[in-house]
């Protein structure tokens, strides 16, 4: 059973959480701190008498100690505990996500929402899903801006990623979404789930590649009716990438750069 700990400055927020929290069945102790600081204190005190604890649930907006400010302390600890942010403010994603939160859930929090929070919490932490839930292999949800709302876009969904300025833009079969984040940071966050660089400004899906063509020395990758260059600095990792991927026979290498393709 999982054990957590929800903070929230707001009374009324910190007693639906907690509530929330207790009703899932993967969940067996629920503790509640109504400020960052205290729950630090808390944190402390459960790490030095040796208890465990696998997540925390908290605001970011709070009086004193923000929740950003508790998650990058967080990391002084040895074996420190996941963080969920539960928030009204969806500017702060990006930030959250580059501290290594598990999720990010806008208020008001639907119940079947924080059930997915859950079931990662529970996921990370290596213990069985119960019955019926399978064993979804983990997932990410992004906070997207579009006509004024926020929507969560699934890194499953995500084909291939372009570099624009200061943002980059996720390319889905829904269209493409711009998120405030550094290419660089989102290749790191996203290596682990398949996702290879394949130019300076592309970060694509293996998952999605269907064809690695050459023509005249250069490659590109083929991803539904898309055709991505990859740069040369990139051709031979994206090649061995695919290789493996398909499993083909040494003697079916794919043709010299000058014509042909692999897939």
């Amino acid at each position: 059973m999982l054990r957590v700990l929800a903070v929230d400055d707001e009374r009324p927020a910190l007693e639906e959480l907690t509530y929330l929290l207790r009703k899932d069945p993967r969940i067996g102790q629920v503790t509640g701190a109504g400020e960052a600081a205290s729950a630090l204190r808390d944190l402390s005190r459960m790490l030095v008498a040796g208890e465990r604890l696998d997540a925390v649930f908290l605001d970011i907006r709070m009086p004193g100690l923000d929740g950003l400010d508790f998650t990058r302390l967080l990391t002084g600890f040895a074996a420190p505990p996941r963080v969920v942010f539960v928030t009204a403010h969806d500017d702060c994603a990006v930030t959250a996500y580059e501290l290594g939160a598990l999720d990010y859930l806008l208020k008001p929090v639907r119940p079947e929402r924080l059930a997915e929070a859950v079931r990662r919490v529970a996921e990370a932490a290596g213990r069985a899903a119960p019955p019926g839930e399978g064993g979804r292999a983990d997932d990410e949800m992004i906070p997207v801006e579009l006509g004024g709302r926020t929507r969560l876009v699934s890194r499953r969904a995500v084909t291939h990623v372009e570099a624009q300025g200061d943002y980059v833009r996720l390319h889905t079969a829904d269209g493409g979404f711009l998120v405030r984040m550094p290419l660089a940071a989102l290749t790191k966050r996203w290596e682990a789930a398949g996702f290879i660089r394949i130019h300076r400004s592309t970060l694509v899906a293996s998952e999605h590649i269907t064809e690695l063509h050459f023509d005249g020395g250069r490659a590109a990758v083929q991803i539904g009716d898309e055709l991505l260059p990859v740069s040369r600095r990139h051709t031979r990792e994206v090649r061995d990438l695919l290789i493996r991927r398909f499993h083909q026979p040494a003697r079916q290498q794919p043709e010299a750069p000058g014509g042909g393709r692999l897939g």
